[in-house]
């Protein structure tokens, strides 16, 4: 009797899904961010490009999605970060560290830099974060080229009141 094992105390052993480069199916989602509170929106647009919104999330493959972003020039703030908060950059000379407010980035050549770097800093550091960002597409008007990939509209504002900004 020593050598007979208990069928019932054994425990049966389940595979785990692991997604593998490639292998996982990529669609196009458009966020149009007119009035909308920019970390709310980098928040869900980082899930989404991470691919944490899908079953089939692998956190060391790229499976997220391709997102495009329309009307970045409108996307708005609370409090006073649009005046307050800063985006600082090097020059590259000594004492060359240089910074401009968010509502100065907004009303320049190139407002879709706001919400890049918002869903950048969201984003994990590495080879794959920056493999991830490649797939975001921002736009400061409501023209993009992307119409040929069929995106599906995300309503972003009627998931909960508080994603747009009231005046």
């Amino acid at each position: 009797m020593a050598g007979k094992i208990s069928l019932s105390k054994r425990s049966v052993q389940t595979k785990s899904f692991a997604a593998k480069h490639g292998e996982q199916e990529k669609n196009w989602v458009l966020f149009d961010a007119d009035g909308v509170i920019l970390g709310r929106l980098a928040a869900v647009i980082a899930t989404t490009l991470r691919g944490k919104n899908k079953a089939t999330f692998t956190p060391s493959v790229d499976c997220g999605d391709n997102v495009i972003v329309i009307n970045a020039e409108k996307v708005a703030m609370t409090g006073k970060k649009a005046t307050d908060k800063e985006f600082f950059y090097h020059t590259g000379y000594a004492g060359g560290i240089k910074g401009r407010t968010r509502a100065a980035i907004l009303a320049g050549n190139y407002p879709e830099r706001v919400i890049e770097k918002a869903v950048e800093r969201m984003l994990p550091r590495g080879p794959l974060g920056r493999r991830q960002l490649g797939n975001l597409k921002v736009y400061a008007g409501v023209e993009h080229p992307h119409a040929a990939q069929t995106p599906t509209n995300i309503d972003f504002v009627a998931a909960n009141p508080k994603n747009k900004r009231i005046k």
